[in-house]
């Protein structure tokens, strides 16, 4: 896939403050979520400056199409650029969905030294499929050359690892950041770390959006 792409997280919702898991349930951003996806899009905005000539996908779910809104209002892009795109929504994690994590790991203490711990909730996608739909996505031909897309924490990881060709114990030290996005491009992956969601929303003008963006690039990472 010779494509240009901007992976983002939504920002925080209810459910991730509580510690629960979401998968296919879905609850709307906090007020630091907001804070999170605006900062992302001004980051973004940096970046990409002009954003005529990039597309903007998102997981259909409420809190990614609203983080995708949010950042579209920074880009100076209209909300009904968002386009939902079915393959890029959350892993499904079946009868575990809303509960807290917390209390999830104290029943099943065993979870706590498994990283892929995820795929063993009764009923949720299995991993080869998450696999199949990802690849699937990035083989299409049919996607534009330049991308911002808005998805999920645990999608987003296994999505990177797939780009970069890791293996299976290195997609599970990657990181799912809400307050940072990534560039994908040339089979490199790049970490973009967003000026924080606090000093984000206490600022009055986005004038010095140059100078919180700040870059570590790797292969494979």
């Amino acid at each position: 896939m010779s494509h240009t792409i901007y992976l983002l997280r939504h920002g925080q919702t209810d459910y991730n403050r509580e510690r629960r898991l979401q998968g296919h349930c879905d609850s709307p951003l906090t007020a630091l979520g907001e804070s999170q996806a605006r900062a992302m899009g001004a980051t973004l905005r940096a970046e990409i400056g002009d954003p005529a000539h990039w597309r903007v996908l998102a997981s259909p779910l409420g809190r990614a199409r609203q983080t995708a809104a949010l950042v579209c209002a920074e880009l100076g892009l209209p909300a009904g650029s968002v386009q939902s795109d079915e393959r890029l929504i959350e892993v499904a994690f079946g009868a575990w969905e809303m509960l807290e994590v917390e209390a999830l790991h104290s029943r099943h203490p065993q979870l706590a030294h498994q990283p892929d711990w995820h795929f063993q909730a009764p009923g949720c996608e299995p991993y080869p499929a998450v696999l199949a739909r990802i690849k699937a996505w990035l083989a299409d031909t049919s996607l534009p050359p330049k991308l911002i897309v808005v998805a999920h924490g645990l999608l987003g990881r296994i999505l990177r690892g797939v780009y970069a060709d890791l293996d299976h114990p290195a997609i599970w030290q990657q990181d799912m950041p809400q307050d940072a996005f990534f560039r994908l491009q040339g089979g490199t992956i790049t970490r973009i770390a967003c000026l924080p969601a606090a000093d984000y929303a206490a600022s009055a003008s986005c004038s010095q959006i140059p100078s919180f963006c700040s870059r570590a690039s790797v292969s494979g990472v």
